[in-house]
């Protein structure tokens, strides 16, 4: 493609064909071609190696102030459908892929990905090196970055390079409370099965108050097919709250941003929770926040996890699993007190996967056992915490 050029001091032309582009934040231009919504999005830019489930990935939570960039090139193969989702309003800031928007060929697709992200106002782009990305950002690091979609082809570059360094870093930002329901809401719906889609749980066995700081919703179907009644209640909620519904257990769950600024409200609630004797299960940032109310601390890592092939050791019974992940920040192994053990282990890098509390029904895991999209080898973990109820109720 030849150069671009600026007009008169003015915006700047792309290459021939350039709708799109990618700035990094130290100056660095990606050039493509637009999808999606017109205008422009700012993010972390992060990459996700799974090989199914983008709309599942792009309306999970935890992506808030994220632009995805997907590893897998055929992008758009299934389409869109109001089933497939993780939350009614998606959650990412946008989407970088390779290859072309796939025309969709699935019996369930019920809308193209381009309209879909139209729809809901995601900034895309293709055409882009996403080898070449990827293998920035796993050598230096996440960047910051803009994302552009002109389809006139012209870009205040000096503009969007300023605003791009300027971008804020997910470290310190607390970004569960932009994504957490603003009022308590009952949940009895079940996982989808390809017979009847999905069902509704109507003979609960417990009762579960679920803390949502980003809640996925196939985490509480999960929990309605293993028997549990859920209530989910904002992250802001207190102690009083949560325990006047007068829950079997309590879950909290993953959500997006630093654990460390969520924790300024929830680490007090959460170590009241783990005092009152309840069974406690946690996820991802759940699990990064029950680590901070147990005394230890937690760390921005340089590259993160994200997407459904991650193995990952459990101690508890030395089988490894494979694993569908999305966090950037970790739990620091050293900053660990006593009486609070790892019970699992990522086999990718020897960091944190879970935790267990010595003589208390209380875990957590990093990773996503509801893996939607991903595998199933996790989902024990909610057996395991039915049993944690029934035994403390017994």
């Amino acid at each position: 493609m030849p150069s671009p050029s600026a007009q008169d001091g003015g915006p700047t032309r792309g290459p021939a064909g350039a709708t799109a582009a990618l700035i990094l934040a130290d100056g660095t231009v990606l050039w493509g071609r637009g999808v999606g919504a017109v205008g422009e999005a700012g993010g972390e830019v992060v990459f996700n190696t799974g090989m199914s489930g983008y709309q599942e990935v792009m309306t999970d939570p935890s992506y808030a102030g994220q632009i995805l960039t997907f590893t897998f090139p055929h992008i758009g193969n299934v389409g869109t459908n109001p089933e497939d989702i993780e939350s009614v309003t998606p959650a990412a800031r946008g989407c970088i892929l390779r290859a072309d928007i796939t025309e969709p060929s699935n019996w369930r697709a019920a809308q193209h990905l381009d309209a879909w992200l139209k729809s809901h106002g995601l900034v895309g782009m293709t055409g882009v090196d996403t080898r070449r990305l990827t293998r920035r950002i796993r050598d230096v690091g996440a960047p910051n970055g803009l994302i552009v979609h002109a389809p006139d082809g012209l870009f205040d570059l000096d503009g969007l390079k300023t605003r791009a360094a300027g971008w804020p870093s997910l470290e310190g930002l607390d970004l569960a409370k932009d994504v957490t329901c603003t009022q308590t809401y009952g949940w009895d719906e079940t996982r989808w099965s390809l017979a009847h889609g999905y069902g509704t749980q109507d003979t609960p066995r417990f009762h579960v108050v679920a803390v949502d700081y980003g809640a996925k919703r196939n985490i509480l179907r999960s929990l309605a097919s293993h028997g549990c009644r859920v209530t989910v209640v904002p992250a802001s909620a207190d102690v009083e709250a949560i325990m006047n519904h007068r829950p079997d257990g309590i879950f909290l769950s993953n959500g997006p941003g630093d654990p460390a600024a969520t924790g300024t409200y929830a680490v007090p609630v959460v170590q009241k929770l783990v005092a009152s004797g309840k069974p406690v299960f946690g996820i991802c940032l759940g699990h990064q926040i029950l680590a901070l109310a147990l005394g230890a601390k937690t760390y921005k890592m340089d590259i993160g996890h994200r997407g459904a092939n991650h193995p990952v050791k459990d101690h508890t019974t030395g089988k490894v699993e494979i694993t569908s992940q999305n966090h950037g920040f970790g739990v620091d192994r050293a900053s660990l007190p006593p009486g609070v053990v790892e019970t699992h282990t990522s086999l990718f890098d020897g960091t944190v996967e879970g935790l267990a509390v010595e003589g208390k029904p209380v875990f957590s895991v990093q990773y996503h056992p509801e893996a939607s999209p991903g595998p199933q080898d996790s989902q024990y973990l909610f057996a395991r915490f039915m049993k944690t109820i029934e035994e403390s109720k017994a």
